[in-house]
């Protein structure tokens, strides 16, 4: 594998509701990430998979192990990981440009320059002539395409998508994944995604980690996870 770019040591992270017991989502967790890598957490719903991912994202607290992203700790959110979350988080009164333009004029960017950059990553995951739709306007994939552009204006390192496939359909999904194939291409990220379809994870990951109860149980191969007996029964819940 190459230089490491995450790395996730003993992480275990519990949530506690306002009522009723705790709940143990991730238990001693280690895994990495490499340089222009792109590695799936695959696993069944509730499994701690996203928990995993927000954590990288600097959205939940670390409290537990240790998460470094080029050798410094994750203490929050930073623009070198851009993150597309499940269901969009789109703002609904903004055209599909100016969702993408939100980072960047927040940066204090030149207008006209960040005009150029935006248009460059809407023509990317092939949004150009949607630029003044709103988002009530477009289908789910869509939607999804325009997040993944917005998280890519800011430059990051590291791209994080939670299971940015559910719902869609079947061709939906292969504009999406060739959309993510050509920014590895392009652009050199690394991956981290989280998917409950090994199948469709394995069209995009390098390496592959499934999770179950908040454990690993393996990590390889993507082809290798399909005839794993233990990933298998747990994916069939």
């Amino acid at each position: 594998m190459s230089r490491e770019k995450i790395l996730i040591q003993q992480v275990g992270h519990t949530y506690t509701p306002p009522t009723g017991a705790p709940v143990r989502a991730l238990e001693n967790v280690s895994l990495e990430v490499g340089e222009n890598e792109f590695v799936a957490l695959v696993g069944p719903s509730g499994c701690g998979k996203s928990t995993l991912l927000y954590m990288v994202g600097g959205f939940l607290p670390l409290r537990e192990g240790r998460i470094l992203v080029d050798g410094r700790s994750v203490e929050g959110p930073g623009p070198d990981r851009g993150i597309v979350f499940q269901h969009f988080a789109l703002f609904p009164w903004k055209t599909v440009r100016q969702n993408v333009l939100y980072g960047l004029e927040k940066q204090g960017m030149e207008p006209a320059r960040r005009r150029e950059v935006a248009q460059r990553f809407l023509d990317m995951v092939k949004l150009s002539g949607f630029e003044d739709v709103y988002p009530s306007q477009l289908s789910g994939g869509m939607k999804q395409r325009v997040a993944l552009a917005r998280a890519l204006v800011m430059d990051p390192s590291i791209l994080l998508l939670d299971e940015p496939f559910e719902g869609l359909a079947p061709v939906v999904v292969n504009r999406f994944i060739e959309a993510v194939q050509r920014i590895k291409e392009e652009m050199g990220v690394s991956l981290l995604i989280a998917e409950s379809n090994l199948a469709t994870a394995s069209r995009v990951a390098d390496r592959l980690y499934a999770i179950d109860r908040g454990e690993i149980i393996f990590e390889g191969d993507p082809r290798t996870a399909q005839g794993n007996a233990e990933v298998m029964k747990t994916l069939r819940g």
